[in-house]
């Protein structure tokens, strides 16, 4: 096995932390990476892995040849990708994940305008709002909505989504509609939203003028999924806050109602995030403009 392939078998080792799940998504004999790491820490005179009983990990020079590994590789990969993609078109498996609402209600429609495009892009969708590690799932991006935490990912904001505060026509014609956040606190409920992550809940907010106004009420429900958040507004259990591309048809149907439109919650920012590589595979960047584009036409 020649110094470059010994490079990609070890960083593989590092982000996985296993031989054995290398060796799958390598598609190489356990035997062959195990002989190539002896190898390789015999030609460089410096013990790379640390094993334990459950978990490979890299030793202080082996995270050093990671770093330079990986910096070397992905100039290399660029070069080639920069007269290899001239000449082809986008092509290979790309993995996304993404909330089930935006893939349900905006992604999955538009998709066959997409493999119209790109025929030779395949795609795996998976659908959740949990914390996805990217590199030890082998996922190319993810989509997520909110301001994003700190984190190794880069981070683009492909749109910014207008909200709405709603509640379904009979929960107003039991309670009333509010005319202003004093009236939210006499009688009124939400649907609580919960954190899938840390399950910590989740304030109504309104922007009144420039200032962010946060305001709990109480709940009879609290949720961590989007279509449960959805379908406990629909059934009338409480207040909640979408963005406004997502209820529209049930605002104009009647069966949503808009409240204190003057003051909105604040917008909702879009973004996507994928691993910190030097370059992105040229289906992956013809899939993030497309995306962009397509919330970019939202209502």
């Amino acid at each position: 096995m020649d110094r470059l392939q010994a490079m990609r078998v070890f960083i593989r080792i590092v982000e996985l932390g296993s031989f054995t799940r290398a060796a799958d998504d390598l598609n190489l004999p356990r035997a062959t990476l195990t002989h190539t790491i002896k190898r390789l820490e015999e030609r460089l005179g410096a013990h790379l892995l640390q094993r334990t009983t459950r978990r490979v990990r890299a030793t202080r020079d082996g995270e050093v040849y990671y770093n330079h590994c990986v910096r070397l590789l992905g100039d290399l990969d660029a070069v080639e990708a920069d007269f290899r993609e001239a000449a082809v078109e986008p092509r290979g498996r790309l993995r996304v994940d993404l909330a089930s609402s935006l893939a349900r209600s905006t992604l999955i429609p538009a998709l066959p305008e997409f493999f119209a495009r790109y025929p030779q892009i395949e795609l795996d969708l998976g659908t959740s709002d949990r914390f996805i590690d990217l590199v030890q799932e082998g996922v190319d991006c993810v989509l997520r909505t909110g301001e994003l935490q700190d984190s190794t990912l880069v981070g683009r904001r492909i749109a910014t989504l207008s909200q709405v505060t709603v509640a379904s026509a009979g929960y107003v014609r039991r309670h009333g509609t509010p005319q202003t956040l004093a009236d939210l606190q006499r009688g009124h409920v939400a649907v609580n939203w919960a954190s899938p992550t840390t399950r910590r809940t989740s304030p109504l907010e309104f922007m009144v003028g420039r200032k962010l106004r946060e305001l709990p009420l109480p709940a009879f429900i609290t949720v961590s999924g989007t279509e449960a958040y959805l379908a406990s507004c629909e059934a009338g259990l409480g207040i909640a806050q979408f963005p406004r591309y997502r209820i529209v048809d049930a605002l104009a149907r009647g069966e949503l109602v808009e409240l204190l439109p003057a003051m909105p919650p604040p917008s909702m920012p879009v973004s996507v995030l994928y691993s910190s590589q030097r370059h992105l595979p040229l289906r992956l960047r013809v899939f993030i403009e497309w995306v962009a584009a397509l919330l970019h036409d939202l209502p």
